[in-house]
Parts: structure tokens; C-alpha cells; sequence
């Protein structure tokens, strides 16, 4: 649904809009802090990083591309912003997830888990700024304006073009399943693009009937649809592969979540696991072997959901025993499992962002400073004893 979301909203100007009004907006010299808060942003009011990348995302790595930035800095800010947001929001599944596991209540493992959370996101929001700064772009400003004409000779462009991404978001935050949600957009955009782009899908159909119309729009979503300009720059942002073009990503998918079930059922995970519960001597070192075993299940068994279950099954006794509060277990899953999954290139979420974002897993992995901070920031709080909760 998310490859035909990304077709329709291209043709009905939705992600051109994107794309223009950010190049008005958004400057080079802190371009990558405002992709990073967008993206947060969104993230944290829909709860979900998917979502994020494939609305939002889409438009701050065209935006960057405009701009000069490298695409593995952009791509690092928008899933560092998206996977904030999907680790606080109570609307995500990885963070009902965990503390269901774990045993712990879900606004508690929320309130603990802002200890490690907000300045590892402190860290990455200094690192872009920084970058931004320093960073060496290698864009034209004087090709903006040529950007900008090429955008409007297309697509008739208004600020209507917000209505459909704002009816998704707050389907999302009124807790309607991603799926009919995003099947709703879909719908909207194409209605948007019959009606405000109706020129362009003559142009695109090669002729002027209603059921041409209709060909078009279906064809988009099921193949894709690229839109010419005369530039190669802005021809490059203008395309979208829809559901064809996510069937690849779909395929790794079901493989790498039948082989984390394999892996799960005959009992190799938990053998894993199990091989590095003698190196728990104390609190900290308990906290650094769970973390440890999160990323290394996302590694072996390729699923963000079998690097919270199965480590939170395993380790859940030893945290008991040690009179930790369920919480610590909870917030350490969330800090190591599900923001060190887009950084497998063979997780499905690695997969999936560096499909839909159009770079590389290790690419953009030097760059996604959140995700990269983040398991060493609860590691560090749990060895220096900082606000580590146990039970009566």
C-alpha cells in the first residue's frame, strides 16, 4: 500500500509541493536538523517509522538531493527523527510491544525511557547541526529557480496539497490501522490528482477520455509512473515504482521473518541468548547483555519483533532475580532492538528504509546517529546506576 501511496501522491502534487515549498523554506546550512525534527515529529504522532519515511521521507530526500546534501546524511536524519518518534509514541507496536513483554505499564516504560532517550536525540540533533554547517554541498542555488519552474510547468501546486497527508496522520493518531489508513490516502490522492492534475494525466495517458483518467491513476499505483521535465535532476525525484516496485522488499520480508521463526522454534535463538547470560556480573553488565542480544538477534534472526520478544522472554528471570523493575527490561529492548533494526541491510526494516528512501543500508548506517547512540546511551545509564528502578 505504501508503494501505491507513494505513486498516487506524485501524481496528484502532493510530494512536488513537498518538494517545492521545502526548497522555500529550508536552507542547506540546517536542512538536516529541520529533516531530523520533522521527521520526529510525524513519527511521534503517527507511531511509525514506515509511515514516516514513506511520506515524509520521501520529500526531505528529494528536498536534500535539490540541495546537494548527501543522501546518506539525509536518509540518516529522517530514520534517526522517524525512529524517535516510533520509540515514544504509545500508538507504535515495538513500544506496546516491549513493556508487554517485559511486564512493565506502557505511559511508565514511556516516562523511564525518556532518561536515555532525549539525549541520545540531543546527541544526534548536534551532530546535524553540525554537519550542516560544515558540510560541504555540492548543489547549485542558482538551479533552485530552475528546480522550482520545472516543478510548476507540471503540477499545479497549492497549499490544498497538505489536506490528504494531514487526513492520513490523523487517521493514525485516532488509532485506525495503518493499513485502511493508508488505503485511504491512496484513494484521496488519486481523487486529488483527477481533480487538481487532470492535465497531466491527459499528458501521461495520451488521450482525453474519463477512462483514460482511470487507467492512468490505477497504472500509477500498481506500476508506478515517472514524470518528465526536460531535467535530469528533477526527473530523478519525479518517479515512484509503486506495488511493483516494493515486491523485492516484500520478498526479503517473508524470507527473513520465516527464517526468524525458524530460527525462534528450533530453539537457536535461545541457545544464543542463553551462551551470554554468563557474562551478567552486576546491573550494568546484565543491561550491556540484553543490548547485546537485541542487536544480535536483528542480525541473525532479521526481525525488529524477535530482537524485543525473544531476548525480553530470555532475560526477563535474571532482571526478576536481580530485583530490577520491569521497566529496565523494557526500555533496554526498545533502546537496542527496535532502533538497531535499520541497520541490517537484511532486517526487514533495513529493507524496507533503503527501499523506500532509495540509499543503501550501510550508506546511510554511519549517519543515523540516533539509532547508532542510542543502545550505548541505556548501557552507559545502567553502568553508571543512574535512576535504576527495582522492586520492593
Amino acid at each position: 500500500m505504501i508503494g501505491a501511496l507513494a505513486s498516487t501522491w506524485l501524481i496528484a502534487g502532493i510530494v512536488p509541493a513537498m518538494i517545492h515549498h521545502g526548497l522555500l523554506l529550508i536552507a542547506p546550512s540546517y536542512f538536516l536538523l529541520a529533516a531530523a525534527l520533522a521527521s520526529a515529529m510525524v513519527s511521534l504522532a503517527t507511531g511509525s517509522s514506515w509511515s514516516t519515511a514513506a511520506t515524509v521521507g520521501i520529500a526531505l530526500m528529494g528536498i536534500g538531493a535539490t540541495l546537494g546534501i548527501p543522501a546518506g546524511w539525509v536518509a540518516g536524519a529522517v530514520i534517526s527523527g522517524a525512529y524517535f518518534g516510533d520509540k515514544m509514541s504509545p500508538l507504535s507496536d515495538t513500544t506496546n510491544l516491549a513493556p508487554a513483554v517485559a511486564g512493565a505499564e506502557l505511559f511508565g516504560h514511556i516516562r523511564y525511557m525518556v532518561i536515555t532517550t532525549v539525549p541520545s536525540l540531543v546527541i544526534a540533533l548536534l551532530v546535524f547541526a553540525l554537519a550542516g554547517l560544515f558540510l560541504d554541498t555540492n548543489g547549485d542555488p542558482s538551479g533552485l529557480d530552475d528546480v522550482h519552474a520545472a516543478l510548476t510547468a507540471r503540477f499545479n501546486i497549492g497549499w490544498w496539497s497538505y489536506l490528504v497527508p494531514a487526513v492520513v496522520i490523523l487517521l493514525i493518531i485516532r488509532k485506525v490501522p495503518a493499513l485502511p489508513a493508508l488505503f485511504i490516502g491512496t484513494l484521496l490522492g488519486a481523487v486529488f490528482a483527477v481533480v487538481f492534475q487532470s492535465a497531466l494525466l491527459h499528458e501521461l495517458s495520451q488521450a482525453d477520455t474519463t477512462e483514460a483518467l482511470y487507467r492512468t491513476v490505477i497504472g500509477a499505483m500498481g506500476a508506478g509512473v515517472s514524470v518528465v521535465t526536460g531535467q535530469a535532476q528533477v526527473d530523478e525525484l519525479l518517479s515512484a515504482g509503486g506495488m511493483a516496485g516494493m515486491l523485492k522488499t516484500i520478498w526479503l520480508i517473508v524470507c527473513a521473518m520465516t527464517f526468524g521463526g525458524i530460527m525462534e522454534r528450533t530453539g537457536s535463538l535461545e541457545r544464543i541468548t542463553a551462551s551470554l547470560t554468563g557474562l551478567v556480573k552486576g546491573d550494568g553488565s546484565l543491561v550491556g547483555t540484553t543490548a547485546a542480544s537485541c542487536v544480535l538477534t536483528n542480525v541473525s534472526a532479521s526481525d525488529q519483533y524477535l530482537s524485543i520478544v525473544v531476548p525480553g522472554r530470555m532475560f526477563a528471570p535474571l532482571f526478576a532475580a536481580r530485583k530490577l523493575d520491569p521497566r529496565v527490561l523494557s526500555r533496554t529492548l526498545e533502546d537496542a532492538g527496535t532502533v538497531t533494526s535499520p541497520l541490517v541491510p537484511w532486517n526487514t526494516c533495513g529493507a524496507y528504509m533503503a527501499t523506500v528512501l532509495g540509499v543503501a543500508t550501510v550508506d546511510y548506517l554511519p549517519y543515523a546517529v540516533f539509532n547508532l547512540v542510542s543502545p550505548v546511551m541505556t548501557v552507559l545509564v545502567a553502568v553508571l546506576g543512574y535512576r535504576i528502578l527495582r522492586l520492593p
